[in-house]
């Protein structure tokens, strides 16, 4: 039986390449976006297989309703990929709350109200996945990523534990975690950018690297898409996958440097214990 999938984010980067290869497996694809006539030419192409559905995931209160209208057109959702989202570019002091919340809201809240209200059908069935697209910065951090890696983080923990209360219903979970890939990511016009005080340089840096790293992003999108459908096939379908030679490089190093910052203090810290 083919699969139904609803994909937030579905006009372009990763939602679309994995919406284009949901297609070309036969699937049928739901694609949510904020503004959805971006998915027009998919859905002209194959009109029997996508949808276009307007989404905007940051607004909560619309997820449980969005999902009732995908089951009672379709009676089930057998994969939701929560891609939609946006980068964000400063310094963690010259960050505002106002934008903090809002990264918030796309990057956790959103997926967690879609994630809620899909989970009750795929447990009724005992089959369904998750994919929840991190960054290489849910597992590591930079200068002037603070804000955006502390919601991937975020995102990470949630379906973690997600992930081990669903495995009895035959549910699986997928964290992607990219490096650079050619997306929509870096493009200016979406870059969320905090005012710039001049004070941190390594934030100017990563300014510089996002401001002139759009187009030219070493990853292939369709290759991703390719291996994440791989990923969800296997029998045993891993809980993180970082993607890209930079991807894997940087997790890799990271978990390395906390190995070894362990290490240089796990005798201090084993003991620690009340003395008896």
């Amino acid at each position: 039986m083919n699969r139904v999938w609803l994909v937030t984010g579905a006009t372009s980067g990763f939602g679309r390449a994995l919406a284009e290869a949901a297609v070309a497996a036969g699937d049928v694809v739901v694609g949510a976006a904020r503004r959805p006539e971006g998915l027009d030419d998919l859905v002209a192409a194959h009109p029997d297989q996508v949808e276009a559905l307007r989404l905007d995931v940051a607004d909560t209160g619309a997820a449980e309703a969005a999902v009732q209208d995908v089951l009672a057109r379709h009676g089930r959702i057998d994969v939701l990929v929560n891609s939609a989202g946006r980068t964000h570019v400063g310094a963690f002091e010259e960050t505002t709350e106002d934008e903090l919340r809002a990264l918030f809201e796309v990057h956790v809240f959103g997926p967690a109200a879609l994630t809620r209200a899909v989970l009750p059908g795929m447990r009724e069935r005992r089959s369904g996945a998750i994919v929840q697209l991190s960054s290489m910065g849910g597992q590591m951090s930079f200068a002037g990523f603070s804000a955006y890696s502390g919601t991937k983080f975020a995102l990470e923990g949630l379906s973690e534990g997600l992930a081990d209360e669903v495995a009895e219903y035959g549910i699986k979970v997928l964290i992607v975690e990219p490096g650079s890939f050619r997306t929509a990511l870096f493009d200016p016009s979406r870059a969320g950018v905090s005012s710039n005080t001049g004070v941190y340089s390594k934030v100017d840096e990563t300014r510089g690297f996002v401001s002139g790293g759009d187009g030219t992003q070493a990853g292939d999108p369709a290759k991703a898409a390719a291996l994440i459908r791989a990923a969800l096939d296997a029998d045993d379908t891993p809980l993180r996958l970082p993607l890209g030679d930079d991807g894997v490089s940087a997790v890799l190093g990271h978990l390395d440097q906390v190995r070894g910052d362990i290490a240089a203090w796990e005798k201090q810290t084993r003991a620690t214990a009340f003395d008896d």
